[in-house]
């Protein structure tokens, strides 16, 4: 079961750098609707779940998916706004808040380790 997760987990990634990169590089292919669309609805949404990986799972993708919606409407409402509608820098700009996202559930999982090896040791 482990294995499965995993090749899911793997193929889901490697289907939405497939997505990024076909919107930055600006690639036709049939499949582009498909792969940008993920890429843009499953980045921020595992971004925000990884950063609530001690919650109920469902709560967390709930969460996830309506964090997803939101960020995606919030920066197309503001590159309407500003009159500066860029497909390929919406998602850059997913891409990076999304990396973002991942850098502090690094640091915030390394904190935790830290906090439970200090209280092991006493």
């Amino acid at each position: 079961m482990l294995k499965h997760r995993r090749a899911l987990t793997w193929l889901l990634a490697l289907a939405c750098i497939a997505g990024a990169v076909i919107a930055l590089f600006d690639i036709q292919t049939p499949l582009r609707p498909f792969l940008i669309s993920l890429f843009l609805l499953v980045v921020p949404g595992a971004a925000v779940v990884g950063l609530l990986r001690d919650r109920d799972p469902l709560a967390a993708l709930s969460v996830g998916a309506a964090a997803s919606l939101v960020l995606n409407v919030l920066l197309a409402q503001a590159m309407l706004q500003f009159n500066a509608w860029s497909p390929r820098a919406g998602v850059a700009t997913v891409a990076v808040l999304g990396g973002f996202m991942y850098v502090l559930r690094v640091l915030y999982r390394g904190k935790n380790m830290q906090t439970e090896q200090g209280a092991r040791a006493r």
